[in-house]
């Protein structure tokens, strides 16, 4: 899926909360409604079987239950995306990245081949199983993960061992680390500790831009990967350091795509994202499109230390952006017909939902979980927390249907962005006071149910109402201001 993703170490954030949040975003032309869920522990020994690569899996024992944000519609499968285990350990996945030619020619990736013809018949061929991927990732791994880096080493496992058919980074988290992996052609991945003071922004190609092959296969403090990978970029001639160490090489230069395409799709939202974070880093706006600092720089760094803490506002004003105040917004007046929408948003109408997944470290552990939801188009919803360690999640969250409806959450998002992009300028005040005052009065219950000690599934419930309540007040007024400006309008009345 095309997506975009913020990581912030804990020495980062506003309170010291570890912070992982990702877009998933559905494909060009498409929309996929979502759900937020908890589910109980996997059964041991049961078997699960991917949609897409009709790969079976048997399921180890020792599953936990976890929270997760799966399709409503499960024709493709679960993609479940997002969420906490019992254990406080989060799991993303996947923000989907780019490679080369040199990397895919030296490990294929593993994609699935109907059957052709019949058994025993001249031509035939067996179906070949594909690998596992975006749908497959959190069902298989974050039920079993006790640490993040635990979560890192079972899916790097299960990558050796099946395979993918895709090029996908994925994040796991718990309340000291976060690690960012990624896939390497069919088998092979990296891994790297997010830095404690710095943040991490990851728009749909391959990130990683340092990496320490001495500490991957020594100390392993900060770098994981598989476990041939050193001999197998020998082999195929991946380095592409000019008087390197043998130990640290680039892996963007190395696995990564370097295409055109690249500098309109990609990098201009982690500049965007990194223009909006540190704002005197550089010349952001001054710079040629290509330099250092402009949104088709192919040098903008995996990781940055922000110039103040940062804080849940901040991730939901990165992963709604449209390039306000640039040439580039779609719904500015600054530059031109030519530049406006000259670049991929990262709020952008098919936004599925954001998952915000915060460990905080000054509350009981039980409570320290918040997976904060949005759903649909970022630039017109709200985000709102919910307690992560619980064992049902509210009807209004929960029962996405397939039909189009006002009665849950995702529908009504849906709704409420589409007629707001119709009438910007009306609607926009009132999307601006329904995203303050939604999150900010939901944010009070937490911390009032954190002080009393309450229950977490009815501060939960309490959420929801609130949600369902604000959200339909701002239907109510979008559709009002879009109303207003249908082309067939009349000033002159019948009465």
């Amino acid at each position: 899926m095309p997506c975009t993703t913020i990581l912030i170490g804990k020495r980062a954030s506003y309170d010291g909360s570890t912070i992982v949040a990702r877009n998933e975003d559905s494909s060009n032309g498409e929309f996929c409604p979502k759900r937020f869920v908890s589910r109980p522990a996997p059964q041991a020994g049961s078997v699960y079987k991917s949609v897409l690569s009709h790969l079976e899996i048997i399921l180890p024992e020792d599953g936990m239950r976890y929270t997760a944000m799966p399709n409503a519609d499960l024709k493709e499968g679960l993609w479940e995306e997002a969420g906490f285990n019992s254990r406080n350990v989060g799991m993303s996945a996947t923000e989907t990245i780019t490679s080369n030619e040199r990397v895919l020619a030296a490990d294929p990736l593993v994609r699935y081949e109907a059957a052709v013809g019949t058994p025993g018949e001249e031509g035939y061929r067996a179906e070949q199983l594909g690998g596992i991927g975006e749908e497959d990732m959190v069902t298989l791994v974050l039920p079993y993960a006790t640490s993040a880096r635990d979560g890192v080493a079972r899916l790097g496992a299960l990558l050796e061992t099946y395979g993918t058919y895709e090029m996908n980074g994925v994040a796991l988290s718990d309340a000291d680390e976060i690690w960012w992996l990624e896939t390497v052609g069919g088998h092979h991945w990296i891994a790297r500790r997010v830095p404690d003071d710095c943040y991490v922004t990851m728009p749909n190609q391959l990130g990683i831009d340092d990496f320490d092959l001495g500490d991957a296969f020594g100390e392993q403090h900060d770098h994981l990967c598989s476990a041939d990978l050193r001999e197998w970029m020998a082999a195929n001639h991946l380095d592409l350091t000019l008087g390197g160490d043998g130990m640290h090489f680039n892996p963007r230069d190395a696995f990564g795509s370097h295409s055109d395409s690249d500098h309109v799709y990609n990098t201009p939202r982690a500049w965007a994202m990194q223009r909006f974070l540190n704002p005197h880093a550089g010349p952001w706006d001054t710079a040629a499109p290509a330099s250092d600092f402009g949104p088709e720089s192919d040098t903008l760094p995996w990781c940055r230390e922000p110039e103040r803490k940062l804080t849940i506002e901040d991730v939901k004003y990165v992963l709604s952006l449209h390039y306000q105040g640039t040439p580039y917004d779609p719904y500015g007046t600054a530059g031109d017909p030519g530049t406006r929408g000259r670049y991929r948003p990262i709020g952008i109408n098919r936004n599925s939902q954001l998952a915000v997944l915060q460990l905080r470290p000054d509350v009981p552990a039980e409570r320290a979980a918040l997976q904060w939801v949005a759903y649909g188009s970022n630039a017109f919803n709200a985000l709102v927390p919910l307690y992560a360690n619980v064992e049902e999640t509210p009807a209004y969250l929960e029962d996405t249907t397939t039909r189009v409806t006002s009665e849950n959450f995702y529908w009504a998002n849906r709704l409420v962005g589409a007629l707001s992009d119709a009438a910007y300028g009306a609607c926009l005040p009132h999307v601006e006071r329904y995203q303050e005052a939604l999150t900010s009065r939901c944010a009070a219950l937490v911390r009032e149910c954190d002080e009393k000690g309450g229950d977490l599934t009815a501060c939960n419930q309490a959420i929801a109402d609130e949600c369902r309540r604000a959200t339909d007040d701002l239907l109510d007024k979008v559709l009002y201001e879009a109303s207003m400006r249908m082309r067939n309008g009349f000033s002159r009345s019948d009465n």
